[in-house]
């Protein structure tokens, strides 16, 4: 029952959400604050999974000035758990094939998110010389989900270095942004307790070069791998209801 009481707020809430999307993207379409404005409307969503999410540092991580910031992406809860920390004046850049899908798709562009095709590495390349282009001019700053597909469960996947590449060379701070596990989250089960959602310290990348791309990737993911353990055990332990005492 629980299933389809929440399968069907769910459904209703996105369906608004993507009506209120398309019109919201029309009348100021490319606009700089429309990831934000719609992130914020996605993450109103997580109290219908049963979900707390707890933000830290998400205010304090956040300037004027254009950053990198590198989520860890595990499935499809991203869309209300991540999308809470989004800052303003930021875009994303995710795969080409994404503006292929109904309503999301056409949303993702219209918001004014970056579109990348990763089979096709010259033109890769030639969409991250624009964006630190569009970062210096514009002051964005772009959220990027360097593992370039879901974990699932399977920890922290290997980084693509693309990332890494567009940071050097716009010379800009990695915001590394972790969200704990999120494998536990059931449509079916009422409490489905908590997701922590953290903003790291920045890592700087004034003074790097090219040749410092792989260290960097090392460097960034060998914390966020330590941070995502930290954080999963922790959220774990606030999950753990504590027993009455014979």
């Amino acid at each position: 029952m629980l299933l389809i009481l929440r399968s069907i707020l769910l459904g209703l809430m996105l369906c608004l959400a993507f009506i209120f999307s398309i019109v919201f993207c029309l009348i100021r379409p490319m606009h700089r604050d429309n990831v934000h404005v719609i992130a914020g409307l996605f993450a109103s969503a997580a109290p219908i999974l049963g979900v707390k999410v707890i933000k830290r540092n998400a205010q304090k991580q956040q300037s004027e000035a254009p950053n990198i910031y590198l989520a860890n992406h595990q499935n499809n809860f991203d869309l209300f758990t991540l999308t809470s920390v989004v800052p303003k004046s930021t875009v994303s850049m995710g795969k080409k094939s994404l503006a292929w899908m109904p309503l999301f798709g056409q949303i993702y562009w219209l918001s004014g998110n970056i579109l990348i095709d990763r089979k096709n590495r010259h033109s890769a390349f030639d969409t991250m010389a624009k964006t630190v282009t569009k970062m210096k001019q514009k002051l964005l700053s772009v959220w990027i989900f360097p593992e370039g597909t879901r974990s699932r469960g399977r920890g922290l996947l290997p980084f693509k270095v693309g990332a890494f590449h567009t940071a050097i060379a716009a010379q800009v701070p990695i915001i590394p942004v972790i969200a704990s596990c999120q494998n536990h989250i059931k449509l079916n089960r009422w409490n489905n307790g908590v997701v922590i959602v953290e903003m790291m310290a920045p890592i700087m990348t004034k003074g790097l070069e090219k040749a410092d791309v792989k260290d960097l990737c090392k460097q960034v993911h060998d914390k966020m791998s330590q941070r995502l353990a930290e954080l999963n055990n922790e959220a774990k332990s606030l999950m753990v209801k504590p027993t009455n005492a014979a």
